[in-house]
């Protein structure tokens, strides 16, 4: 066990993933040296933050939860704390199922955590020196240091992901999301730009834009779309290579951003946007506000504007109401519409959504996972021809890291750690007199020799 030390797991998606980095810069302003996602945690105090979106998830964050209140139990740890979407949503149950957990916080609240660890060692210290050499007494909460966007960042030095708003208004049959997390709203536009700005300063490059729904930027604050501007901002700041988007929402579509991305070069031809469904039938009983033509239409209008993009989509199966019908509807759209990403998940039932409380969850488990193989076959083949295609293409590419045998990169289409990988082999380089070292962060321009389902492999 490592005084001063602590570790912080992280579960779920890159938005939890952006909180961790803000905790764990204020923590290290606070005096601590943090370690995240350690395979082997050492820290005296562990803090986890937690994922709470879907049965498999929290399935897993207890199992996290349990396996630290274990160690703690053995003398492994000396503190235990919960925090995140999880701990958000049932904060009042789980308490008394893991009393092992020294404290629960939300999903906002990291500076709670904060002064609760500082607070917690001026229990062995009557006075105790913060980063800055001033004296923290007992009582005493600490303020957010330097500009509370600012984070201690978990991935590679030169991609991260850009939060712009929290929470969501759509309320889909089936989803918790703004049962956990409330009403959407949108960061101000300034303050992103600025933290676009500092990261930059911290050597990133790529930005993966996020929110639960960036259709619906800046109409809280500004009463009108404003997701068109900040990229446009954003595009024109000095350092910025790469943005991607993720998660747009095809009702209510901000088109006016898709002059945006077709203008600018270093605004990736990339556009997630999560439809779930076709079939008018679920869309209908999924509370998607849309029809199957209308949804058409936004792809089509998509692909026309920004020629050559990327979309990729997720799809949700086992619904309740889902006949096997709407699902062979579903498959044969997916072959139609090829979508160049595409993942499929099994619904899952949430307490306190529509879904719980008004349908039967009526499609088997086993049903509900033969769907997503199906899709995912499907996707298999789609993806493998469209790759295919790509076969004596030049590309851009960024190299992420460095193997034994290849250098791993990604082109524009693909995000970090969910799409495709371009693979350059180094026994090929040096066969070629090409000594050059690839450097992890840089772009280089690279022909593509050789597709496979889901990788591209590439020489310079």
């Amino acid at each position: 066990m490592r005084k001063g030390e602590i570790d912080i797991i992280t579960l779920g998606c890159s938005k939890n993933l952006v909180d961790t980095e803000r905790l764990m810069r204020q923590l290290e302003l606070a005096g601590y040296r943090c370690v995240h996602d350690a395979a082997n945690p050492k820290g005296e105090i562990a803090i986890i933050n937690t994922c709470g979106f879907i049965g498999d998830a929290k399935e897993e964050s207890i199992d996290i939860i349990l396996q630290f209140a274990e160690r703690k139990t053995k003398g492994k740890l000396r503190k235990l704390y919960v925090m995140g979407c999880l701990s958000q949503r049932y904060r009042n149950e789980l308490p008394a199922e893991i009393p092992e957990v020294d404290k629960w916080f939300g999903k906002f609240d990291y500076m709670g955590i904060v002064n609760e660890v500082k607070g917690e060692r001026l229990e062995e210290h009557p006075t105790t020196q913060v980063s800055s050499g001033t004296p923290l007494v007992k009582g005493e909460r600490l303020e957010v240091k330097g500009k509370d966007y600012e984070r201690k960042l978990t991935t590679p030095k030169h991609y991260t992901y850009l939060k712009i708003a929290e929470g969501c208004n759509r309320y889909c049959s089936y989803c918790a999301i703004p049962l956990i997390t409330g009403r959407f709203t949108s960061r101000p536009l300034e303050e992103i730009l600025d933290e676009v700005r500092w990261l930059v300063g911290q050597g990133v490059k790529e930005f993966n834009v996020i929110a639960q729904d960036l259709s619906s930027y800046g109409l809280d604050l500004y009463g009108e779309h404003r997701l068109a501007q900040l990229v446009d901002e954003m595009a024109q700041i000095e350092g910025v290579e790469w943005i991607r988007l993720h998660y747009t929402y095809p009702t209510d579509f901000p088109y006016d951003l898709l002059p945006v991305m077709a203008k600018h070069k270093n605004v990736c031809k990339y556009m997630d946007i999560a439809l779930q469904h076709c079939s008018d039938n679920m869309l209908k009983k999924m509370h998607r506000h849309i029809t199957r033509e209308e949804q058409n239409a936004v792809i089509a209008r998509i692909r026309k504007e920004v020629p050559g993009i990327c979309i990729r989509t997720t799809l949700l199966v086992g619904h309740p109401g889902e006949t096997e019908e709407d699902f062979n509807e579903l498959c044969e759209w997916v072959k139609e519409m090829k979508f160049e990403r595409l993942g499929a998940f099994a619904y899952s039932e949430e307490e306190g959504t529509f879904a719980a409380k008004h349908y039967t969850d009526n499609v088997p488990q086993e049903e509900k996972e033969r769907r997503v193989e199906k899709l995912m076959e499907i996707q298999q083949e789609i993806s493998a021809e469209l790759l295919s295609h790509m076969v004596g293409t030049k590309q851009r590419v960024v190299i992420d890291r460095e193997e034994e045998e290849y250098y791993v990169g990604r082109t524009q289409y693909d995000s970090p750690e969910v799409d495709c990988e371009v693979l350059i082999e180094k026994e090929a380089m040096r066969r070629e007199a090409k000594g050059e070292r690839l450097e992890a962060g840089n772009y280089y321009e690279v022909t593509i020799i050789k597709s496979e389902d889901f990788d591209l492999y590439a020489q310079l």
